[in-house]
């Protein structure tokens, strides 16, 4: 039997239930990341002090389960706090109605990544439109089919983003997840990577590889070569490399020493960056004692 709590949700004629928490599973295909970083910490500290302060959102399926709609990070803390039960709203929710709404919650958050926002627009564009003609559901499709609107325009709309950019975000859904990654970490360029989006699975895990042991990410206008390459069929292996190792105007030359050289010298798994930072330290006190072997010399 659910436990009622009477909160300011009673005013919207929505009850709070207190149900199991092993009973709310998570929104399948759910596109943004839940961290156990500093602000997971904060949010399981103030669930221990003064409890969850605003209930999950969560929709009933037909098994008797339930699907969370919003609230998976205050989901996450509570299973890491051992809790039993948890505050929830119950919204008799579509399955077009749910994906909008959970994908709209979550875009409230300050730090959401490209992947994060790719696939949110994705899953939203895709609910929209299997709305179909119905005319009692969140988007009001038939207002929006006499106004001439695509979906696309819609949505831009709505999140404040150009029609252009929203199309450029959903471009990354194509990217294998090894590329993706790389836009997350800002390794690659958003620009670039659109353009990255239409080449092959097969050519993206060319240029992944490449990426990786050459230590070198595609410029916009490389990347729209390789795109030109692959619309022609001509992008393989070899000019994927051509074109990432070709030296850039604002590039300047680099000295390049194989690991195998270093393999001695350092751990195996030494990051590149820290293998630098040693070796530019050890440069930096050979010179200083060359420098001073030099002057004690003259002052002979």
């Amino acid at each position: 039997m659910h436990q009622h709590l009477s909160q300011n949700a009673e005013t919207k004629q929505e009850k709070v239930l207190f149900i199991p928490l092993s009973t709310i599973d998570d929104f399948p295909d759910h596109p943004f990341q839940v961290k156990n970083d500093a602000e997971m910490q904060k949010l399981m500290t103030s669930i221990q002090i003064e409890g969850v302060l605003s209930p999950l959102i969560v929709r009933q399926k037909e098994n008797g389960r339930y699907e969370l709609i919003s609230g998976h990070r205050r989901k996450y803390a509570c299973q890491s706090l051992d809790l039993e039960q948890v505050p929830v709203i119950v919204r008799d929710f579509s399955r077009e109605e749910a994906v909008i709404a959970m994908v709209d919650s979550n875009l409230q958050r300050e730090r959401i990544l490209p992947s994060e926002k790719a696939y949110a627009y994705r899953m939203k564009m895709e609910a929209m439109k299997h709305q179909g003609q119905r005319t009692d559901l969140t988007c009001a499709p038939m207002e929006h089919k006499s106004m001439g609107e695509k979906t696309r325009d819609v949505i831009a709309a709505e999140l404040g983003e150009s029609r252009e950019q929203v199309r450029r975000y959903i471009r990354l859904t194509c990217l294998i997840p090894e590329l993706l990654e790389m836009v997350d970490r800002e390794k690659i360029g958003f620009r670039p990577a659109v353009e990255l989006s239409y080449l092959t699975e097969e050519e993206q895990w060319y240029l992944s590889e490449t990426i990786k042991s050459e230590e070198a990410t595609p410029s916009l206008s490389q990347a729209i070569r390789m795109k030109r390459h692959s619309q022609q069929g001509t992008l393989d292996i070899d000019r994927i490399f051509h074109i990432l190792t070709e030296q850039k105007a604002n590039q300047v030359e680099k000295v390049k020493i194989s690991m195998d050289k270093l393999e001695d010298f350092f751990p195996r798994g030494t990051p590149p960056k820290k293998v630098e930072e040693v070796i530019l330290k050890l440069l930096e006190h050979y010179f200083h004692q060359r420098s001073s072997k030099i002057r004690g010399r003259d002052e002979r």
